[in-house]
């Protein structure tokens, strides 16, 4: 089974830029974005055989969340159940037989840590929301969790040390996500692998020097992990200041 994540930086935009084509060409069964830009509506997203999820910040052009699924889920959830954290779009949970899909696009810290307090506070409330999916049956978490875990998952960690994505205490909230019981799936199969980025600023030719950070993930529950088949960050793909993430799983 297939998935990919892609935060897309503007759906329409990306569209513009090839989405539709690399989307049929992978043939994936979960396509999940982030900062989709849009109201569902806005823009036609061609996708045939695909069911279309899409959660919008009640901010128009602004953050939002989408899933495009072949199969239809048993259940939709569009909150993490936490008052506060309803309003910017930010994730969608779908519920199959076998496991829970959910993506997110975590509120950015922003300049000097200017929205630090409210990104720890959302993530509180997704540990507590990612616990009980879990009790349940396990769970797929993928998206921009706008968080370089460690020195090997961004170019200049010792220059952004105490930046937004790259402060002690959202690393420390990673830590803790992860102890509930999820693998970063990507580290699982390339422990020690270097200068493997998804996110690089549109500034001094960041990209092209490949000077970036991995904030986009997926994580599975510990349970499953021995499902996870392969992991590639598809930094050969543009359309967006991301690349997309694709995960293979033996479902």
């Amino acid at each position: 089974m297939k998935f990919i994540t892609w935060n897309v930086n503007g759906l329409r935009a990306c569209m513009e830029k090839g989405f539709i084509e690399f989307v049929k060409r992978e043939n994936p069964d979960f396509v999940c974005l982030q900062e989709t830009k849009m109201q569902q509506g806005q823009a036609e997203v061609p996708l045939d055989g695909y069911l279309q999820f899409w959660n919008s910040a009640e901010k128009k052009g602004y953050s939002g969340t989408a899933i495009f699924a072949k199969k239809q889920p048993l259940n939709v959830n569009y909150h993490i159940n936490a008052e506060g954290h309803e309003s910017e779009g930010r994730a969608i949970t779908l519920e199959y037989e076998d496991f829970y899909l959910m993506t997110e696009y975590t509120p950015n810290a922003q300049d000097k840590l200017a929205r630090i307090d409210y990104r720890l506070e959302w993530e509180k409330a997704r540990r507590e929301y990612i616990k009980e999916l879990d009790r349940q049956k396990p769970v797929i978490m993928c998206g921009d969790l706008n968080v370089a875990h460690q020195e090997i998952d961004l170019k200049n960690p010792k220059t952004n040390r105490e930046n937004a994505g790259f402060s002690d205490e959202e690393r420390s909230a990673f830590t803790q996500l992860l102890e509930l019981g999820l693998t970063d799936t990507y580290r699982y199969l390339n422990p020690e692998t270097t200068g493997a980025y998804t996110w690089w600023s549109y500034r001094f030719n960041a990209r092209a020097n490949n000077a970036g950070w991995r904030i986009d993930y997926f994580l599975v529950s510990d349970r499953i992990k021995e499902k996870i088949q392969d992991v590639k960050l598809r930094n050969d793909v543009f359309g967006s200041d991301h690349c997309p993430v694709i995960l293979d799983m033996g479902f």
